[in-house]
């Protein structure tokens, strides 16, 4: 049955955040509901594509790993039994990126560098960006914002992957574990060595650094 009159702005309610109207929109959804599916997933889409671009480093990679994994969430939509919709939906998006990797080293051509949709270098990662500070503060968080993507280039990807989870895009340690199909113990350990090899790799940059990474940190944990 299709999304009605009314459930459309239950849908639109729904990215203002009520918990009531988003079970409604999945009930709809799990009926098969594909217009239901679509405005359920308005609420989600920039932080899904965040994960993915930031796992890829490639726009039209995470752009092709989002549509695949929508596209699995709709088929797969009726597994989904309750609690965090978010970690579900990035948990989704995490495998479509893993598999996407895959695909990239048989293939040979994973990028180093982030590029836009015209295969163009983005100079600036957008979750970094003020539009207020001034020419020299741009100049810094410039500096700061290269550091961090090369540092968080070498990350091995189980470990960009959480901190990519928890540090720029704010999910739980719960959420991010559900995300990561991980426990959360192990989210906690890879997170810290995550920020341990980013903090010695930035060191240098000194009171520019989040404050995370300036943390002095000792990590006992085995994954």
């Amino acid at each position: 049955m299709p999304v009605t009159g009314g459930e459309y702005s239950i849908g639109m309610k729904c990215l203002q955040n009520p918990p009531e109207a988003e079970q409604r929109l999945i009930r709809a959804v799990q009926r098969g509901d594909l217009d239901a599916f679509n405005l359920l997933i308005l609420r989600y889409q920039n932080l899904l594509f965040g994960i993915a671009f930031r796992i890829l480093r490639d726009e039209d990679a995470a752009e092709d790993a989002v549509q695949e994994a929508l596209i699995s969430a709709f088929r797969k939509f009726n597994t989904f039994r309750g609690g965090s919709l978010r970690s579900w939906l990035a948990r989704v998006v995490v495998n479509a990126c893993y598999d996407e990797m895959r695909y990239k080293r048989r293939q040979r051509s994973v990028p180093f560098e982030y590029f836009n949709s015209a295969g163009e270098e983005i100079e600036t990662s957008y979750w970094l960006v003020d539009p207020e500070v001034g020419p020299e503060e741009h100049f810094e968080a410039h500096e700061l914002d290269r550091a961090v993507r090369d540092s968080l280039h070498t990350l091995p990807p189980m470990y960009r992957t959480v901190l990519v989870l928890v540090d720029v895009e704010g999910l739980s340690y719960e959420e991010a574990a559900a995300a990561a199909g991980v426990p959360v113990g192990t989210v906690k350990s890879r997170l810290a060595r995550a920020r341990l090899q980013m903090q010695n790799s930035l060191q240098a940059l000194g009171e520019l650094l989040p404050s995370p990474y300036r943390i002095e940190m000792s990590v006992s944990v085995g994954i």
